[in-house]
Formats: structure tokens, sequence, C-alpha cells
């Protein structure tokens, strides 16, 4: 194994992907191995690309849950999901470790505020959710946790078991 810039440990797929059509993420390829989980995993993913937050939201939620957990794989196709989604080059690299106060609105901020304190606690700050509920339905409350919950789990499916970033994505920020 050797060192990423970012610190983690670069290998080899520890689990050769199923082939998969062209454009589809890898770690379905990888999944694939494992039929079982296949199918439900992608019915909750589907969920959750049709669900109550606004793709935006979304994007924001899982580009954080991608850098707190150091995930060149989940950064990278999240990066392309981003832009479509509305996010600026920029906002997307100030998701890359910035201060979540920094440069964004209320509601941005919270969302951001709301990943870290996730994946740092497992949980969500009484500060935060007071301003999450000024700008969240109950709906988009509860889904908060599940996307950063979904993209923190890929991130360490993608990790454990080394799945391959498509030279063609863009780069994780520590590896640019």
């Amino acid at each position: 194994m050797t060192s990423s810039r970012d610190g983690s440990l670069a290998r080899p797929s520890r689990i050769e992907p199923d082939p998969m059509p062209a454009g589809a993420p890898r770690i379905l390829g990888t999944v694939k191995r494992h039929p079982h989980l296949l199918e439900p995993m992608l019915g909750f993913s589907s969920a959750l690309a049709a669900g109550a937050l606004p793709r935006r939201a979304s994007e924001i939620l899982a580009l954080r849950a991608a850098w707190n957990c150091r995930s060149a794989f989940e950064w990278a196709h999240h990066t392309r999901y981003g832009l479509d989604a509305g996010l600026s080059q920029e906002e997307i690299d100030r998701l890359a470790g910035g201060d979540p106060e920094s440069g964004w609105d209320a509601r941005d901020a919270a969302l951001i505020r709301a990943a870290d304190e996730l994946h740092a606690e497992q949980d969500v700050s009484e500060a935060t959710w007071a301003q999450l509920v000024r700008d969240w339905d109950e709906g988009q409350l509860i889904e908060i946790p599940f996307v950063v919950g979904q993209y923190t789990m890929l991130s360490m499916v993608a990790k454990a078991t080394g799945v391959p970033v498509d030279t063609t994505l863009p780069r994780f920020p520590d590896e640019r």
C-alpha cells in the first residue's frame, strides 16, 4: 500500500468490480458482487435522489460527507452532480474543509454544520437544529441525516473495498 496526498492509503481494488455499462459508477460493480444488497441499495439511493430535499441541498450534504470521510470516490461523483444541481465550482471548493460560516447563507451553513456534526457526533446540535427547522419541513429534516448517512456509508464501502476512481472525474482536493 502507498500513501496518497490526502493521507489515506491508496490500494488496488480489494474486490474486483463486475463490469458495468459506460457511465455507471464503479461502486455498483462492487456491490453487484453481493446481489442480495444491490437491489435494496439502488432502491434506497433512488428514494433519496427523488427525496424531499432540493438536489442542491442534497449535494451540499453529500459533498461535505465525502470531504469528512476523505472519500475521493464520492467527491469525484458528487462534484459532477453538484455542478448539475446548481452549485458553482467555487462553492464546491469551499465545501472541502472550509468554515461553514464563511461565504454561505444561513440555510447552506446549517446544512454544512449538520453534515459536520453528524460525522463527528452522529447527532445535530440544538443550535444547528434550530436553524434547520427555520428552513426545512419535517420530511426534509428527516432526510438530512439519511443523506449524510448514505454518503458516509458509500464512502466506507468505496474506501474499504478499493473502488477505483474514474480518471475522467474531478480529483479530490488534496490530489489536485
